[in-house]
C-alpha cells in the first residue's frame, strides 16, 4: 500500500519551498524505498527551485542523502531491507556506448525509478536528480543505492551523494592529481573545498586555494590548502605564478562556473597542465579564448561530471578512508537542521556562511 510521508517541494519557479504530504508507492521491479537519515542542502536544489535546470514543476527537492533501505521490488539483487546506503544519481545501465567502452562513469542512460511519487491530489512529482530526498522516505531505482559501512555518520556520508564527491572526483578522477603535483582550486565552497581535500589525499605537494571570501580560505587551509589567495586583492594568476616558481599549477580546478574564473584557471596552469571545470555555468554564459593560446599552452581542458565517479567503486572506498580518519567528511557539515529549515539554509548558502547545512531525521 502507498505510504504518506512529509516532503519539501518547489511548486513553481522562484516560489518558496513548501513542506507537504506526499504519496510513496510500493517499490516496483528494480526499485527501492529508502528511509532518509540525512540529506545535504546543495546548490543544485536551489537551481531547481529557481527554474535553472528545468520547468517540470513541482519538484521534490533533495538528493545528497544517506538512509536505510525499507523495501525493494521484484528482481532486485544485492540490496535488502536494512541496508545502509548513500543515494547516487548515476545508476549505470551497463549497455550504453559509454558503458560498453568500459567508461561507466560517463553512462548516458542512467536509471531512475519508473513510478512517480505524488501529492495528495495525485499530482506527479519530479524528484531532483531522480532522488527527491528532502522527505521522510523516497522511491528510487535500486541502482541508485550504494551500500557502505553503517558506522559512517549519515550527515557526513550523504555528502558523497553529490557535492563532496564532485569535488573529490574533480581532483582524483578527472584531474588525475598525483604525488608531488601543484594544484590550484578556484572557488572554495563545498565542491572546491572537497577538491582541496581530494588533492591532499592524492599527495599534491602544493595546493593553492583561491577565493574572495577569507572565511572560505581559512576553511580551505583546514582541509589541506598549503597557500591561499584572496583574488579580490590582486591578479590571482600573477599571485599563483609567484607561488609556483613562475610556472603555474599542474592542475587548475575551477569550482565556480564563470567565464572569468575559467580564464584564471586556463592561464594559471603550467604549460601542458590540466584545467578541470567542475563549477556549473548558466546557459547564457560564453567563453572566449585566443585559439593560439589553446594550442600553445597544450595540456588538457576537461569538464568533470559528478567527479567522474562510479558510485559502487568510489563511495565504499571513500567511506573507509573517512572511518580511518584520512578523509575529513565531518568538516563539511556546518550545521544540522530540521526539514523545516531548508529556506533558511538556502539563505546561508547565498551568504557563504556554510559549506553544508544538512537536514537530519
Amino acid at each position: 500500500m502507498p505510504q504518506q510521508v512529509r516532503g519539501v517541494i518547489a511548486r513553481a519557479k522562484g516560489a518558496p519551498t513548501e513542506l507537504v504530504t506526499i504519496n510513496i508507492p510500493d517499490p516496483g521491479p528494480g526499485e527501492a524505498v529508502v528511509k532518509i537519515s540525512a540529506c545535504g542542502v546543495c546548490h543544485t536544489d536551489l537551481h531547481y527551485r529557481e527554474g535553472g535546470i528545468g520547468d517540470d514543476f513541482p519538484y521534490l527537492l533533495g538528493h545528497e542523502a544517506a538512509g536505510v533501505v525499507e523495501a525493494v521490488g521484484d528482481g532486485v539483487r544485492d540490496l535488502a531491507p536494512g541496508d545502509y546506503v548513500i543515494l547516487n544519481w548515476r545508476a549505470v545501465c551497463g549497455t550504453c556506448r559509454a558503458c560498453r567502452r568500459g567508461r561507466p562513469w560517463y553512462c548516458f542512460a542512467t536509471f531512475n525509478a519508473e513510478q512517480k511519487m505524488t501529492l495528495e491530489d495525485g499530482t506527479e512529482l519530479s524528484p531532483a536528480l531522480g532522488i527527491g530526498a528532502f522527505a521522510d522516505k523516497t522511491l528510487v531505482h535500486a541502482g541508485q543505492c550504494t551500500k557502505v559501512d553503517p558506522a559512517a555518520r549519515p550527515a557526513a556520508a550523504g555528502l558523497l551523494g553529490c557535492g563532496v564527491m564532485a569535488g573529490l572526483g574533480a581532483a582524483i578522477n578527472t584531474g588525475n592529481v598525483g604525488r608531488g603535483d601543484t594544484v590550484a582550486v578556484i572557488g572554495c565552497g563545498g565542491v572546491g573545498s572537497a577538491a582541496i581535500a581530494g588533492a591532499r589525499l592524492a599527495g599534491a605537494s602544493k595546493i593553492v586555494a583561491i577565493d574572495i571570501d577569507d572565511r572560505k580560505l581559512s576553511k580551505a587551509k583546514e582541509l589541506g590548502a598549503t597557500d591561499v589567495i584572496n583574488s579580490s586583492t590582486g591578479d590571482p594568476v600573477e599571485q599563483l605564478q609567484a607561488l609556483t616558481g613562475g610556472f603555474g599549477a599542474d592542475v587548475a580546478i575551477e569550482a565556480v562556473g564563470r567565464p572569468e574564473t575559467y580564464r584564471q584557471a586556463f592561464y594559471g596552469r603550467d604549460l601542458a597542465g590540466t584545467v578541470v571545470l567542475v563549477g556549473v555555468p548558466t546557459p547564457e554564459m560564453k567563453l572566449e579564448l585566443p585559439l593560439l593560446d589553446v594550442f600553445g599552452r597544450g595540456g588538457a581542458l576537461k569538464s568533470s561530471w559528478y567527479g567522474d565517479c562510479l558510485p559502487d567503486r568510489d563511495f565504499p572506498m571513500l567511506i573507509d578512508l573517512y572511518l580511518q580518519g584520512r578523509l575529513p567528511l565531518d568538516a563539511f557539515v556546518s550545521e544540522e537542521i530540521g526539514i523545516d529549515g531548508i529556506e533558511a539554509a538556502f539563505d546561508k548558502m547565498h551568504r557563504g556562511d556554510v559549506l553544508r547545512s544538512v537536514v537530519v531525521w
